[in-house]
């Protein structure tokens, strides 16, 4: 009877035995007095499904849809006399600059539409040419455009008619849609332009820099944290425990979303997954899993 009880609490290493004949490689194990495996503690996650957004970002900077440039209708003109200033909006008529002809006699520079004056490069007594600088830039009306590069992988997916979620510098939130898409990219860079139309009515400052979302689509598989992937000769690859051991598995991630990343392949669902791997882990180690501070017994 002794021996068959001492056969009884053997029982365990003995089955760790023999599991280590099948797995390659595989360290021999030591049972603490309760039959857990000893070795490293570990906090594990089970590997849950989820779907991801599929996001393109776009960095660039604020335009105006509609951009009038003035300049005078013949050579030969100095500015006289400046009406407006830089920021001051005007309507279609309104008087501009002032300009002195060779002959003698002055012109009206007049707005050709109404809107607000971006930027003037008019200063009294320079010269003004019908091919020289514009004398002034007048965006008409509250129609802008974030334009920006994104690079050609990110450019299939775009399309127009696509909603955007915009943030401005200066904690300006606003919505838009793709307005246009580049059917090139430039050969060096690799990057393309789109065009996102800014919906809404107010008033931005050309230039400003601002960063769009743009949701492309959904994708859907298991879920593990970002920190517990690890990158190493043969690949991507994530840490799974299995019957209180260290199984290495390659995998395939997809997309990421507040710090987890998408698995298509190479994981189950349910498997425990090493929430924070790392490279002192090794293939067959003997470890204790736990999940939110609770052993686990696998």
């Amino acid at each position: 009877m002794s021996d068959i009880r001492a056969l009884f609490h053997q029982l365990p290493a003995l089955i760790i035995a023999a599991a280590c004949l099948v797995a390659s490689p595989c360290r021999a194990a030591t049972i603490d007095t309760n039959g857990w495996p000893k070795g490293e503690a570990v906090s594990v996650v089970k590997a849950t499904r989820s779907c991801f957004a599929d996001v393109v970002d776009v960095s660039g900077f604020v335009t105006a849809r509609k951009d009038t440039i003035v300049r005078p209708e013949r050579p030969g003109l100095k500015v006289a006399d400046l009406m407006v200033d830089p920021g001051d909006t005007v309507v279609a008529g309104q008087i501009l600059a002032r300009l002195n002809r060779p002959e003698g006699g002055a012109i009206n520079v007049e707005a050709p539409v109404g809107g607000v004056i971006s930027a003037s490069t008019a200063t009294i007594g320079a010269p003004a040419s019908p091919r020289g600088e514009a004398l002034f830039n007048i965006v008409a009306g509250d129609a802008y455009d974030l334009v920006g590069l994104v690079p050609a992988e990110d450019l299939a997916k775009l399309a127009v008619n696509q909603p955007a979620n915009i943030r401005i510098i200066g904690d300006v939130n606003v919505q838009g849609v793709v307005r246009s898409v580049a059917p090139t990219v430039e050969p060096n860079s690799q990057l393309g332009q789109v065009f996102i139309g800014i919906k809404g009515n107010r008033r931005l400052l050309i230039n400003e820099a601002g960063r769009a979302v743009i949701r492309t689509g959904t994708s859907c598989g298991l879920s593990v944290p970002l920190t517990a992937v690890l990158y190493d000769r043969v690949g991507t690859v994530i840490q799974v425990v299995r019957h209180n051991r260290v199984e290495t598995k390659r995998v395939d991630v997809g997309l990421m979303s507040g710090g987890q990343v998408e698995i298509r392949h190479g994981l189950s669902n349910g498997d425990e997954v090493v929430a924070r791997a790392g490279a002192l882990l090794r293939e067959g180690d003997s470890v204790r899993p736990f999940s939110n501070g609770v052993a686990l017994k696998q």
